[in-house]
């Protein structure tokens, strides 16, 4: 369950997908919102105490190619819950792209050290369960905020326990394979966090209400992710 670990550092990637610090005020599908504040508040000072002075360390000590390696590499072990997640999905071109990825970056690549299949034109993408869930058309599910995982609704929550179970490495049997997981997700913890720092940083600052802010950050990067990127039309006016 370590693997859920990484959900502390959803925002950053939802951050980085949107353009705004816009907010949303309104609370909709927030029924828990004094019991979330109240944790989002602990896990601020956690982030304050514990994971931005470790990620700006992280930032300063090692050069950007090693820490890029870093992200090649652990990027690359994702691919294959990706590659599981596209089929489920019935998206057998992205899943093309995912084993050729992977193919590409393990072995020109070594091991993933080295991003290859970008500069030959084979586009990245991340799929998750939860993710396919909304694909079906399961909602997310009452928003929710854990202790040290940030936000984590019960449909991403549940799709997070899934994706363990088609990570290959879960099945392969290590003496230390504990620690293999714990190390892992705490790399890939650093990892998200060392490469958000500004933005996050830029976002706090300039939010009226953060929690809001996180809040809807978070879920215009689920739904962006769940539409792959493609335009809502769902929503447009009847004209």
């Amino acid at each position: 369950m370590m693997r859920e670990l990484s959900a502390v550092v959803v925002l950053a990637s939802g951050l980085a997908l949107s353009g705004c610090a816009s907010t949303d005020s309104t609370g909709t599908n927030d029924p828990f919102e004094q019991t979330n504040r109240a944790i989002f508040d602990s896990n601020q000072k956690v982030d304050r105490a514990v994971l931005l002075p470790t990620a700006k360390f992280y930032v300063e000590v090692v050069p950007k190619p090693a820490r890029d390696g870093v992200h090649n590499v652990l990027t690359n072990l994702d691919l294959p819950i990706t590659f599981a997640n596209d089929v489920l999905q019935g998206e057998f071109s992205r899943a093309g792209e995912t084993v050729t990825r992977f193919g590409v970056n393990s072995t020109i690549g070594i091991a993933g050290l080295f991003d290859i299949a970008t500069k030959w034109g084979v586009p990245y993408h991340s799929e998750d369960f939860g993710q396919t869930l909304g694909t079906y058309g399961v909602g997310e599910g009452p928003y929710m905020v854990l202790p040290f995982l940030g936000p984590d609704p019960p449909r991403d929550a549940a799709g997070q326990v899934v994706d363990v179970f088609l990570d290959p490495t879960t099945y392969i049997s290590i003496r230390s394979h504990l620690w293999w997981s714990v190390g892992r997700q705490g790399a890939n913890v650093l990892d998200l966090r060392s490469r958000n720092i500004d933005t996050m940083e830029s976002i706090e600052r300039t939010s009226v209400d953060y929690y809001a802010t996180v809040r809807s950050l978070y879920r215009q990067a689920r739904d962006n992710e769940i539409r792959n990127g493609k335009p809502n039309v769902q929503d447009l006016p009847n004209f």
